[in-house]
């Protein structure tokens, strides 16, 4: 199974249809100028997997090194995604593995996510693919 590194704005088309489809709350205009530049400034990384076709990303994962306090260094992935006519085909815990591989390959001891608390179906990936329950995440938005 191929895994392609999302690194021009060419990459970022080929995944923006998966993109999109789970971020509904992003600017379809903007998506590509926003994920470039987040690639650019050096922190986000994006990978993603072929549809049958090769005309898109059937499956994507989203993810950035950092060093917390409460951590050390880390990857946080911040989206994993697979497009409902890919699902069943393993391809989330592909993506979890290959970040798993970079983590290892870069002396980074731990991978972290937040996950909505209804996705019970992702929940089941993750607790099978080693995560456990580490903490609760809370929110809170600022307005002016």
């Amino acid at each position: 199974m191929e895994i392609l590194n999302v690194q021009t704005p060419a990459d970022i088309e080929f995944a923006k249809e998966a993109i999109l489809q789970f971020r509904t709350n992003l600017e379809p205009s903007g998506l590509i100028e926003q994920v470039f530049e987040m690639i650019k400034s050096g922190g986000f990384e994006l990978a993603c997997i072929p549809s049958d076709d090769g005309s898109k990303a059937a499956a994507f994962i989203g993810f950035r090194a950092m060093d917390m306090l409460r951590t050390g260094k880390m990857i946080y992935i911040d989206d994993l995604f697979t497009l409902p006519e890919y699902r069943g085909r393993g391809y989330a815990g592909k993506l979890l593995e290959y970040v798993d591989k970079l983590a290892l390959a870069r002396g980074i001891n731990s991978v972290h996510l937040d996950s909505g608390f209804a996705l019970h179906p992702a929940h089941r990936l993750y607790l099978n693919s080693g995560y456990f329950l580490a903490c609760h995440h809370f929110a809170k938005i600022v307005k002016a």
